[in-house]
């Protein structure tokens, strides 16, 4: 299917339709294979016997009515279990005026006027096999409760001294027990508002005496007879469980520090997610650790990425399939009931609490079907238990959190539970939950702490802690010379892939992490991939690079992708997702594409053409060799003869945003001569000082001869431009002519006297097909290379004819760019302000390089990828005869 020209499809067919036929034709454009659709026409698959109306099992429902109001037909056809028994995704009323239609998946919903439908065509793609990822929002009190801890965090930082690692555990324990009182008073552990009143009627409003009469409530908390505390504070009951035991300073307030506790009080923490402790953890560290260390907070919505293909789909699939067989519903049960969560980064347990009650949200459900009207009188007691669930957490403050965390949940599905079925388990005192351990799991044996073995399921989960390769310190990289045996350039979170493929190798377990998209993309594929799918393990399913978003105080600024596998052919449906959709697909590459490819590994020679790209000439001279329009202008104009010496100077930058800048381009025999300008002298001389004081010898060495760039590649030839860093959201590189007196930097690529046809190569969809999937980023945008990205791509074999074909296309690219000499690339290559004329020639390119690799057009980027992959094997594979 051809999403993008849906739409239009969609809009022509509201403008030109048959009442007779509509809902054929409408069919049609979500692929549906027209021999169904002829037969469905017949009646063949038409269950229904009313006339006007469709009943196709598993996919539709569709009533034509001009009388009957829509919203009163729908809801009817939604509630009739004629229809209902035979499962229609949609389900869809039209007056050909206005058209409603409902997902009876999701419980989704569309009412737009018929001429409008066009413009929410994405709203059936599931019938094409692209489900819509289901989003989860943070409840707003969730936002502002972490403002507020974050605020009041500063508040007492500047009135208490925090010097010592000591001192923060006390804070943090502080934070952590304030926490547990506001959610305790909304919730039905304390009285309603109980923590919140009392501050407010026994302190006063300056704050000073608010130290002691916490310290002597927190005391009350741990003990189990207050008979002897005044009679306010024995109203409080006994929490213990670890939480108050231990004797720990209460800092000092203000009045704002007091004042802002009353305003926390006053938010409604029922409704508040217990993962709101991962975000006050990351608003209360140290300002210079918020958003560092590979602590990111999981949100609601990235923690579903994971789980619901995992393992939550599968377990709401097969209630569906139950459908009201008790027997099927209890074997069901039975499964929950064994399964094991295990989060080997479990930080302070957001996956963990958010798994946790999304499999007691299942478990409702499933006895609102076995008890149906009993439930009333039926004395409720869920069996999920939190020793179910394993974490391993480095730092110790946030794995006690975990614990607490996973109780706050345990208690908040409790009284889910009360509201339904009337009855609950006890809440106090609190018992210890979730075999969570501290410790550094890049080096412990995760079997000892979630045990793996036997017919329980196990599902390993999580988001790891990213650290690429320049922000990991000593200890970091002594974790993966440990894990790797020897050092490597992968990212840290290649450990818990490492170890999550040895985990659940030879069993039906699975994994999945969140992890920033660098291990699928670039070098870092063939130095991952290989060993864990050497273990006979797949991937199963991929979320594509997203931009990492949350409610913590300091979002962490990076792309990530979700990532789930499996043994091998354990898993049949395959899902890739890509802005909020599913596409099923046969199997998944390392680069996180449809296919069954091995890896691409940087290569030092282009296969099939002798035209070499290299990177550009590096200066190493602190700037002094570089110029601005401004500061060449002023030295030419006091210095005419300096001309000689300054050349046009391109890096990526410069050509994509049309910038100017200049250097300093001296020949040896021009050295004494150049120096008569006194302000080159000048800039020669900084060079001399910069490069004297590197700590680098080989730096050092081209202290005597500062008029040279330490790597010169130039050669006085036309030459071809491509910048190191591009946009993704351009649909092409923009590459450029270039003459033989512009000197390139090392910010950019470089082809020295190119054939006209290498641009038409490098310009097509076809090398940026190959591009999208092997190149390197910085974020989300292309970082190309020479040695994987152009040296590996698998070049045609090409005819005269052929380049001949492509030298006329190129022509017409430049002839495109030149009808607008006011627009820079940048412009030019947007692709929502694209020039027409632009885009044609391009297009052409993309045909004439199509046809070099055959005769039969490509569908679709998908297509000329799998057989771009295959090429590059093959022409691997002739390389080692």
């Amino acid at each position: 299917m051809n999403i993008n020209k849906l739409e239009e499809d969609l809009k022509n067919l509201v403008e030109n339709f048959d009442e007779d036929s509509f809902i054929y034709d409408f069919l049609k454009l979500y692929d549906f294979p027209q021999a169904s659709i002829t037969r469905l026409l017949k009646g063949d698959f038409n269950l229904s016997k009313n006339p006007g109306e469709i009943l196709w099992k598993k996919k539709l429902c569709f009533k034509v009515n001009k009388t009957e109001d829509l919203h009163e037909l729908i809801d009817s056809l939604g509630s009739d279990k004629n229809i209902t028994k035979h499962h229609p995704r949609f389900i869809i009323v039209t007056d050909f005026d206005e058209f409603l239609a409902v997902d009876t998946k999701n419980s989704d919903s569309l009412d737009v006027p018929f001429q409008e439908l066009y413009k929410h065509y994405d709203f059936f793609l599931p019938w094409a096999g692209l489900e819509k990822s289901q989003l989860h929002s943070e409840n707003p009190a969730d936002i502002k409760a972490a403002d507020k801890m974050g605020k009041l965090y500063d508040l007492i930082l500047q009135d208490n001294k925090v010097s010592n690692e000591a001192d923060r555990h006390a804070l943090n324990v502080f934070l952590s027990r304030l926490l547990f009182c506001f959610f305790a008073e909304d919730t039905g552990i304390f009285k309603d508002d109980q923590f919140t009143n009392a501050i407010a009627s026994h302190t006063s409003e300056d704050g000073s005496d608010l130290q002691a009469y916490l310290q002597r409530l927190f005391l009350v908390l741990n003990t189990q007879d207050t008979s002897s505390f005044p009679k306010y504070l024995q109203e409080f009951p006994y929490v213990n469980g670890g939480l108050f035991a231990h004797d720990l300073p209460v800092p000092t307030f203000n009045a704002k520090a007091r004042k802002i506790i009353l305003e926390c009080g006053e938010l409604n923490w029922k409704a508040i997610n217990p993962d709101i402790f991962g975000s006050m953890i990351q608003a209360v560290i140290h300002e210079d650790m918020r958003g560092g260390l590979g602590m990111h907070y999981t949100s609601v919505t990235n923690i579903m990425k994971v789980i619901e293909p995992l393992f939550l789909n599968d377990l709401y699939e097969q209630f569906e399939k139950a459908g009201d067989n008790k027997t099927k519903l209890k074997a069901l049960l039975d499964r929950i009931y064994n399964l094991k969560i295990f989060d080997p980064a479990c930080g302070s347990g957001n996956f963990l609490i958010i798994t946790y009650k999304e499999l007691c949200k299942l478990e409702i459900e499933i006895f609102k079907k076995l008890y149906g009207g009993q439930m009333a009188a039926f004395r409720y007691h869920g069996q999920i238990k939190l020793t179910q669930f394993y974490g391993i957490e480095l730092d110790d403050f946030a794995h006690e959190t975990a614990k607490l965390s996973l109780w706050l949940a345990e208690h908040q599905m409790n009284l889910a539970f009360k509201e339904i079925f009337g009855d609950t388990k006890p809440t106090l005192p609190l018992q210890e939950g979730g075999n969570v351990v501290c410790g550094n799991a890049a080096r412990m044996d995760w079997k000892a702490v979630c045990p793996a073995g036997g017919s329980r399921e196990i599902y390993v989960l999580g988001n790891p802690p990213y650290l690429g390769f320049s922000m990991q310190d000593k200890e970091h990289k002594e974790d993966l010379f440990l894990n790797w045996g020897g050092t490597t350039k992968l990212d840290y979170i290649s450990i818990w892939f490492l170890k999550a493929g040895e985990y659940i190798k030879d069993s039906t377990n699975k994994f999945a992490f969140v992890s920033t998209n660098s291990i699928n993309q670039g070098e870092q594929v063939a130095l991952l991939w290989p060993y864990v799918f050497k273990r006979n393990l797949e991937i199963i399913f991929g979320h594509t690079s997203f931009k990492w978003s949350n409610n913590a105080k300091s979002n962490a600024g990076v792309i990530c992708s979700v990532i789930g596998v499996a043994v091998k052919d354990y898993v049949k449906n395959k899902f890739l997702y890509t802005n909020g959709i599913a596409r099923s697909v046969r199997s998944i590459t390392a680069y996180l594409t449809e296919g069954s490819i091995g890896f691409v590994e940087k290569r030092k020679f282009p296969f099939n053409i002798s035209e070499k790209l290299v990177l550009g000439n590096m200066p190493k001279d602190g700037g002094h060799l570089i110029l601005s329009t401004s500061e060449k202008n002023i030295l030419v104009e006091k210095y005419p003869e300096s001309i000689r010496y300054i050349r046009k100077y391109l890096g990526s930058s410069e050509f994509i945003r049309g910038e100017e800048r200049w250097c300093l381009w001296i020949d040896d025999a021009e050295v004494d001569e150049a120096c008569k300008v006194p302000e080159i002298n000048r800039r020669l001389n900084s060079v001399v000082e910069m490069r004297s004081a590197s700590p680098k010898k080989a730096t050092r060495y081209f202290a005597s001869s500062p008029h040279r760039f330490v790597e010169i590649r130039h050669q006085n030839l036309d030459s071809i431009i491509i910048p190191r860093v591009s946009s993704e959201r351009r649909e092409y590189i923009p590459i450029g002519f270039l003459d033989s007196d512009i000197i390139v930097s090392d910010l950019a690529y470089v082809i020295y006297g190119p054939s006209p046809y290498i641009f038409a190569l490098i310009s097509s969809r076809m090398h940026m097909t190959w591009v999208r999937a092997v190149a390197g980023r910085l974020k989300n945008d292309y970082r190309y290379s020479s040695a994987l990205c152009y040296n590996t791509f698998p070049y045609p074999v090409l005819s005269s004819s052929h380049k001949t074909s492509m030298e006329e296309a190129v022509f017409d690219v430049l002839e495109a760019r030149e009808q607008h000499p006011e627009k820079t690339m940048a412009q030019l290559y947007d692709p929502d302000k694209m020039p027409g004329s632009l885009r044609q020639a391009h297009d052409k390119i993309d045909a004439i390089v199509d046809r070099c690799y055959r005769s039969k057009p490509f569908l679709n980027d998908e297509e000329r990828l799998d057989y771009l992959f295959t090429r590059y094997e093959a022409l691997l594979a002739a390389e080692q005869r």
